[in-house]
């Protein structure tokens, strides 16, 4: 089953904080005070760095398959992958470059053979695609490469934290996919999970998920989520129609 959910993403700019002024007290006053702000901040849990991003109410509802294929053959969508499986018990932390990619995390044979099934049912659906934007690592190249059989490396939708401490961290992926699309084509943007749960919330997409997206003009809504294994499901819908 293909589950398609309609979610608007907004995203509003931090308030600043400001500081309060406090008037001079009597010093026990001051030390009872500082007592109970004290314990209040060792007490605070710990929140991450990066507040989610705002929701709007719009309900939830799912697409049927054949419904899903028509709007990616019409285009004017962003599909959003993440790269295929990986091995977990690599990581990146000594690698020298992005073309270092014995350093890095890479895709294991079941996922290349999936990023491969992936591409040939984009081809035998027809689903326009272009460009292919790439995070710069080997296994998000990899994958752009098995699917599409190219990849443009952009270091604006390259890997990062959940909770990037800089705010600004992902605002050229949040351009990116508020950018609306000719009809006619869709974008490709093949990347990692934390950017893409950055902006736009739970759940975490899974190795090898993409997620459709309909650029709105400074926001943008998630309007599908395709496993590597629904696929089949578009291809099936295809067949009857």
């Amino acid at each position: 089953m293909i589950t398609i959910l309609i979610t608007a993403v907004k995203f509003r700019p931090s308030r600043p904080r400001v500081q309060s002024r406090t008037h001079p007290v009597g010093a026990s006053m001051s030390r009872i005070r500082f007592g109970f702000a004290l314990a209040a901040l060792l007490c605070a849990p710990a929140w991450p760095q990066t507040a989610a991003p705002e929701r709007s109410s719009l309900p939830s509802r799912e697409l049927p398959p054949a419904e899903l294929l028509a709007e990616l053959r019409k285009g004017g969508y962003v599909l959003y992958f993440r790269h295929a499986a990986t091995d977990f018990s690599q990581n990146d932390e000594r690698m020298k470059s992005y073309e270092d990619c014995a350093n890095q995390r890479n895709l294991i044979d079941r996922g290349r053979a999936e990023a491969r099934a992936v591409g040939a049912a984009i081809r035998e659906l027809r689903i326009p695609i272009e460009p292919v934007l790439a995070s710069p690592f080997c296994r998000t190249v990899e994958t752009a490469q098995l699917i599409f059989g190219r990849a443009q490396k952009m270091q604006e939708v390259r890997g990062g934290p959940t909770a990037p401490p800089n705010a600004e961290r992902y605002a050229s992926l949040q351009k990116i996919l508020s950018t609306p699309v000719s009809a006619g084509t869709n974008l490709a943007v093949v990347s990692h999970g934390n950017p893409f749960y950055s902006v736009a919330g739970p759940p975490y997409l899974a190795e090898g998920e993409a997620a459709m997206i309909r650029p709105m003009r400074g926001d943008f809504q998630i309007v599908g989520r395709i496993r590597v294994e629904s696929w089949n499901a578009l291809k099936g819908a295809a067949g009857r129609n």
